[in-house]
């Protein structure tokens, strides 16, 4: 039996998701400056113009880098209404992650780091930092109404730290993985955050 030829948006997607893991093992193993069109293409098996067309240019393909290896990163939040239990799922949920870390997260920190001396890429990460407290702030402000946060937190000023707490932890294992026990931390940090914006 003949195999189902793919369509085009098929082979698209595969194209594109190629690059963009070729893209972050450079980025791991070399970091940003490693990362040319020309490598990303021989490294995934197409040709640099292929790179351009998917992507436009180097700038253009980082931040979409960026901006994917965060979607979804803790699966199963979506099933929880918004508030304390479920900003603790968030937080155990991206540190289990960390156990087993695919090169698109590796990938994310690593550019994540790079950002504070990469004027380029400073503002990408910017932004997902804002979206990301965003988010948290609004699992804050959904706890103080539902009554399992106190009132007298600041949600914009939790969000930070927590953002702080959960991104040095995954640069942490990024740089010495055998220095953080991940199941315990994992219920240190949930149990501490619970404590302290709870009654």
């Amino acid at each position: 039996m003949t195999p189902a030829r793919r369509t085009q948006q098929e082979r698209r997607d595969q194209a594109s998701a190629a690059l963009l893991k070729a893209a972050a093992e450079l980025v791991v193993e070399e970091g940003v400056r490693a990362v040319t069109l020309a490598r990303v293409g021989e490294r995934a098996g197409y040709s640099r113009g292929l790179v351009t067309h998917h992507f436009g240019g180097k700038q253009a393909l980082l931040e979409h880098l960026a901006r994917t290896t965060q979607t979804g990163f803790v699966p199963g939040l979506d099933a929880l209404p918004p508030g304390l239990d479920r900003l603790l799922r968030l937080i155990d949920g991206y540190l289990a992650q960390l156990s087993e870390p695919d090169v698109l997260s590796r990938a994310f920190l690593v550019l994540w780091a790079e950002s504070m001396t990469a004027p380029d890429l400073a503002p990408i990460f910017r932004e997902r930092d804002h979206a990301f407290r965003d988010d948290l702030r609004q699992e804050i402000v959904a706890g103080i109404a539902e009554g399992t946060i106190r009132a007298d937190v600041d949600p914009d000023q939790i969000a930070v730290a927590v953002v702080g707490q959960l991104r040095g932890i995954a640069l942490q294992c990024v740089l010495d993985p055998k220095a953080v026990e991940l199941a315990g931390l994992r219920r240190s940090a949930a149990e501490a955050w619970k404590r302290a914006l709870s009654f």
